[in-house]
């Protein structure tokens, strides 16, 4: 993997030059947000760089619509398709190589680094996306298969449909939220007494607040109303990636999903990791997804054995007291369902997608006992503590409890790719 000039590349930084990913910021001396792209403890804003660098020598294919650089989202640049993603991508990794051909636009221009290589920790970071759509999927088979069993038995842990289709629900993208951003604990209709008759339920701040380790995946590319995206195109549809915390509220979820499904359980704030790292980033750690032994319908057959990702997945729990402990750790192969397949059954009835939709994952768990990607499984539903640092200990989340998800890929001929974090931390319900 080529190296960079920009210094305190640390070799197990997130963001090495084989990453390059997009986010929007907001800088001590631009405080409009607008795009810029990681690399290792630094941030290169491209608005500030096209203010002095005509970046048509750099990628021609932005010649006239250079002003992506400095809208509020990065919707505009998402719309541009995967070609132009690549060339993007491909014209600031040589920018920023240590033998660059552009030495003279930035490397060896002092006055210009100062404005637009600028230290991650001086700015401020916002949501990557204007999201108008977020459909969430339940593509984790091991995580569907345990909490499945948990409630119903191994033998009807999944439904008959679980294997023939990706199963999702529509949620709620105004509570999308960038990492860091506080979490309210939501109040809703509990069950106390679930075995009690008559069902009453009470209304109050959720006991059981948990999180959900997922990842997410922008749409890029629109589709028409009334026309299907197939399989095998999907991926020309597809922006990139983030992680996704898809908060939830189990005993809120307990007493409200049936006949529709989670509402106020869910609907309360997801968190997404401030960074997209783009598809093409991403593709030299391509994996084979969880086995399905059953044959999948022509629409869902994928031209490629290896359609998910080979990435360590991880979730830290820090204390109000300041103790962390990582208390699971997977792998984002462990996914039944791939995003293109998610997309081809999304859009298999003609529903259009819009450019910054946002697909999740469901959440992501492996089958060892510590793989687990929530609360919910980690304690077996409440009946088990999960051990902290400092001799603490937790069934469900409280007040004051900060969880940070993180995820990477890593091979010696790729280099490392990473999310950077995605955290959240929370707080006591609001009083009415």
């Amino acid at each position: 993997m080529a190296s960079s000039w920009v210094p305190n590349i640390s070799p197990t930084s997130d963001f090495s030059l084989a990453n390059i990913p997009f986010g929007i910021v907001s800088t001590p001396n631009d405080p409009s947000p607008h795009v810029a792209v990681a690399i290792g403890t630094s941030i290169l804003d491209l608005k500030a760089l096209s203010a002095h660098v005509d970046l048509a020598e750099i990628f021609p294919s932005v010649k006239g619509n250079v002003d992506i650089f400095s809208q509020p989202t990065l919707n505009a640049f998402a719309q541009l398709g995967r070609a132009v993603h690549r060339e993007v991508r491909q014209g600031i990794q040589a920018l920023l190589s240590t033998d660059t051909p552009h030495g003279a636009l930035l490397r060896d221009n002092d006055e210009l680094k100062e404005k637009a290589l600028l230290p991650q920790r001086s700015v401020k970071m916002h949501l990557p996306m204007a999201i108008g759509d977020y459909t969430d999927f339940y593509a984790g088979y091991h995580h569907a298969f345990a909490v499945g069993a948990m409630f119903r038995g191994p033998e009807h842990a999944l439904a008959p449909n679980y294997s023939t289709m990706p199963i999702g629900y529509h949620g709620r993208a105004s509570s999308v939220v960038v990492s860091g951003t506080p979490i309210r604990r939501p109040v809703g209709q509990i069950l106390l007494d679930p075995a009690a008759e008559p069902k009453q339920p009470v209304t109050g701040p959720s006991r059981r607040l948990d999180f959900e380790l997922e990842l997410g995946c922008f749409i890029a590319k629109p589709n028409e109303m009334g026309r299907s995206v197939g399989v095998n195109e999907a991926d020309e549809h597809l922006f990139g990636y983030v992680l996704l915390n898809d908060w939830s509220a189990r005993d809120i979820q307990l007493w409200e999903y049936v006949p529709l499904g989670p509402f106020n359980a869910k609907n309360f704030a997801s968190s997404i990791s401030p960074w997209v790292v783009l598809a093409d980033a991403l593709e030299p750690f391509r994996a084979s997804a969880v086995e399905n032994k059953t044959p999948p319908q022509e629409y869902l057959k994928e031209g490629r054995e290896q359609n998910v990702f080979d990435m360590r997945l991880e979730v830290d729990l820090t204390t109000p007291e300041g103790d962390t402990t990582t208390i699971a750790r997977t792998n984002s192969k462990n996914l039944m369902w791939s995003f293109p397949q998610m997309l081809a059954h999304h859009t298999l009835g003609g529903c259009p997608m819009r450019t910054g939709d946002l697909l999740g994952s469901g959440t992501i768990s492996g089958p060892g006992a510590n793989e687990s990607g929530s609360l919910l499984e980690l304690s077996n539903n409440g009946k088990k503590e999960v051990l902290l640092y400092g001799m603490d200990s937790r069934t469900f989340l409280k007040d004051g409890d900060e969880v940070t998800l993180r995820a990477f890929a890593s091979s010696s001929g790729s280099g490392r790719v990473g999310f950077g974090e995605c955290r959240g931390r929370i707080y006591s319900a609001a009083r009415a």
